[in-house]
């Protein structure tokens, strides 16, 4: 009998209340570390969609090279503060990447929000992403942002209130890993990127020989595990 996937760690509460801005008034790689485990929540036009946040990048301003506040520049510059609000730009032609600005006002520095565990609107994701599978339908930065219905236009937003906010979602227990960063060349060897360690929907693990599937159907979440081949026994020797 195929082995059952994790089930999600705690399902959102029913009163979501936002983050203060206290909270992303810090160093970036505290703000990153802490914002795994909690909420993000989009109330767009089509209803509602909530995503548990398990996977970050941190990055800084002058000291790392893989920043986009590096050098300011026209786009970068709301890197600087306030704390709290949402930087969002169009990266590699195709999709958008929504990251959280943190720090005192004048610093700058960012959080990139890599991946999140679906957790209500799951349906509306689906469609948006136009596949059933739970594992990929927000593991990964472009994904991410296609299915919590967020693109260019919520750039400055304040994430610290409604439509677009995050939400005090803290698990009673986590485990949290690093590594470096992910499709970076400079400063590639800071370990800034961290995540729930055992979640499935983290953008980049190691993969076994038996890979899972999670279904979204109507409501239900399923698993479904494909057996690799069995090669065929070698023919006995003389």
């Amino acid at each position: 009998m195929a082995s059952r996937m994790p089930a999600p760690a705690q399902t959102a509460p029913s009163r979501l209340r936002p983050l203060p801005r206290g909270f992303y008034a810090r160093s970036v790689l505290a703000v990153a570390r802490d914002l795994l485990g909690h909420l993000l929540v989009h109330d767009g036009p089509g209803g509602r969609t909530v995503g548990r946040i398990v996977e970050v990048e941190a990055y800084r301003g002058a000291d790392d090279p893989a920043s986009h506040a590096y050098r300011l520049t026209p786009r970068s510059r709301i890197m600087a503060g306030p704390p709290g609000v949402a930087y969002v730009y169009f990266t590699y032609g195709n999709h958008h990447c929504v990251n959280v600005v943190t720090g005192p006002p004048g610093v700058a520095s960012a959080v990139l929000l890599r991946a999140i565990e679906p957790v209500d609107g799951i349906g509306l994701m689906a469609r948006r992403r136009g596949t059933g599978d739970l594992r990929r339908l927000a593991s990964g930065p472009g994904r991410l942002t296609q299915a919590m219905g967020i693109s260019a236009g919520h750039n400055g937003w304040d994430l610290t209130r409604p439509p677009l906010f995050i939400a005090d979602g803290r698990l009673r227990r986590r485990t949290i890993g690093r590594s470096p960063r992910i499709g970076i060349r400079r400063a590639a060897d800071r370990p800034w990127r961290f995540f729930l360690r055992g979640s499935p929907y983290v953008s980049r693990q190691p993969l076994s020989t038996r890979t899972a599937e999670l279904r979204w159907d109507g409501g239900a979440r399923r698993a479904r595990r494909d057996r690799p081949r069995r090669s065929p026994r070698p023919a006995p020797r003389n």
